[in-house]
């Protein structure tokens, strides 16, 4: 009976078989627990890469004073330009121009033009210089792949710009290209009503969405020469787009048509994914003196 007893007796305390036991069921509970954390770490990194497939970002800065509030929408979620009286392109195969006599027939020189001669890539359109009478008239788009429009003369030094981008691992979309008059009057009206149904009355909403929306006829969307540039919310991030334009786009003829120091003189806040066409030499201009069109165009004007 003793050595009964003494097969079943643990000096260090407890039974033999329970403490066998015991650390069987301490491993078996580590295994479980770990593979719990594997399953939720699965979980975890699918739901990102989820997120990042089906809700794509783009990032804006607020806007504080007058801006384009469709420049707050990505691309897909915008209209397509429709104008009978405008003539709508598409890119040729392979979406580059080659020499198709384009430049030749809307030179630097032809086109579109002010009363005082000024080339249509510098005319200056803003809340006090309205768009002049007939431009649309002669107005040659552009369609690209996401359903937004520029004027043709301008297509080959985008195309351009956007493939330096993407070579650089940057990569930027057209969120908000030509605009209707009539589409440009339907931003308007739509924000009237949003200030209208806060309580503000008709001409007070009027007043607010001015500082918004451009009023129709004075918004450089309407030129076509302007794009509003933002990133595709996959690949790139805003401000890396942003930051690409800001060092490179004069050397495609582009300028940041809004920077933030010059909204006295423009009457719009900053807008860093604005960018409108002038030719290379006044962008490179405009560029290395840190100034607005408004100002380029005061200093061409008082040279002799």
């Amino acid at each position: 009976m003793n050595k009964r007893s003494n097969r079943n007796f643990n000096p260090g305390g407890g039974a033999a078989g329970f403490s066998s036991d015991n650390r069987r069921g301490r491993s078996r509970r580590g295994r479980v627990r770990r593979r719990m954390r594997r399953i939720c770490f699965l979980c975890i990194c699918m739901a990102a890469i989820a997120a990042l497939l089906f809700f794509p970002t783009h990032e804006h800065p607020n806007v504080s004073t007058q801006g384009d509030a469709e420049s707050d929408l990505p691309s897909y979620l915008q209209e397509r330009p429709a104008d009978s009286a405008i003539n709508i392109v598409n890119p040729p195969e392979g979406g580059r121009y080659e020499d198709n006599g384009l430049t030749d027939a809307m030179s630097e020189t032809g086109g579109n033009s002010d009363s005082a001669g000024t080339p249509w890539y510098l005319l200056l359109v803003n809340r006090t210089h309205p768009l002049p009478d007939g431009w649309q008239e002669a107005l040659t788009l552009t369609e690209l792949d996401n359903g937004q429009s520029v004027d043709s003369r301008i297509y080959p030094s985008l195309q351009a710009m956007f493939e330096a981008m993407r070579s650089d691992g940057v990569y930027p979309i057209v969120a908000s290209g030509f605009r209707t008059a009539e589409k440009q009057q339907s931003l308007m009206n739509e924000k009237i009503a949003s200030f209208e149904s806060q309580g503000y009355s008709a001409e007070q909403a009027k007043n607010e969405a001015e500082k918004w929306v451009a009023v129709p006829g004075t918004s450089e969307h309407q030129l076509g020469s302007a794009v509003d540039i933002n990133a595709d919310g996959i690949h790139s991030a805003g401000y890396q787009v942003y930051d690409w334009l800001d060092r490179h786009a004069h050397e495609y003829g582009f300028i940041r048509r809004y920077p933030e120091d010059k909204t006295e003189i423009t009457g719009i806040s900053n807008e860093p994914w604005h960018y409108r066409y002038v030719g290379e030499e006044a962008a490179a201009e405009i560029h290395r003196r840190g100034i607005c069109l408004e100002e380029y165009l005061d200093a061409v004007s008082a040279a002799p």
